[in-house]
């Protein structure tokens, strides 16, 4: 599709005493989709993460447009942006208020409510977030890649909670942003579609899955 953007090389991370996952590596172009897949408890939240800066790897390295930021993530983190299972929303703010805060504008910037709109937020706009839905939580804070304006999304589980009709408004967004060269890795078990995706399968990493890298483990142990 395009140039590298974001790659990892030999990535292992370890959590709590045991190996998540080991060897694992990954090229991300710009305009590309991942697509993280696996059971549970092979790492996909892990990976997505570590990938954000808010875990470092074990061994390996992460390489940002060829620059090695490993040991500083701060060189990516500015181009990212990532969500996670929770919602991370302020209750006591209006959902305005939470989109300004979370992309640091001013609440009178359009922006904001162009992005409130796309996910059908914007009559609720003044609304105190504690008095939304599940469902209505996660559409602000899925507001939020679109005010944000990085370049690479990293989403875990972004559909949770969501209807049809709303995975459908993500799958929108999703390819408007892949067309304007930007970036995406999820992992989810619901079904998202994206147009020619890369699939990285993670059991094939995992030695909690896969036993031939039980022996590589052993080797290890001064990683722990």
């Amino acid at each position: 599709m395009g140039s590298s953007l974001f790659q990892g090389e030999d990535l292992t991370c370890i959590r709590g005493g045991r190996t998540v996952f080991l060897g694992l590596s990954f090229n991300l172009e710009q305009g590309q989709a991942l697509i993280l897949e696996g059971p549970n408890g092979s790492g996909k939240s892990s990976l997505i993460r570590m990938l954000s800066g808010l875990v470092r790897p074990k061994l390996g390295k992460l390489l940002w447009q060829g620059q090695d930021a490993t040991k500083e993530p701060e060189i990516f983190q500015r181009r990212i942006h990532y969500i996670g299972h929770r919602n991370a929303i302020k209750p006591v703010l209006t959902v305005l208020e939470n989109l300004a805060y979370w992309s640091g504008k001013t609440k009178d910037d359009p922006s904001l409510d162009d992005a409130l709109d796309h996910f059908r937020m914007l009559p609720l706009k003044h609304t105190p977030a504690n008095l939304l839905s599940s469902g209505q939580s996660r559409r602000l804070t899925l507001s939020r890649l679109l005010a944000s304006e990085r370049s690479v999304w990293l989403l875990d589980e972004p559909s949770v909670g969501l209807d049809v009709a709303s995975v459908a408004l993500l799958e929108d967004v999703i390819k408007t942003h892949r067309s304007k060269g930007g970036s995406v890795i999820f992992a989810t078990h619901s079904p998202i579609h994206v147009e020619n995706p890369n699939r990285l399968n993670l059991q094939d990493y995992s030695p909690l899955y896969n036993k031939e890298l039980l022996a590589v483990e052993d080797d290890e142990e001064s990683w722990v």
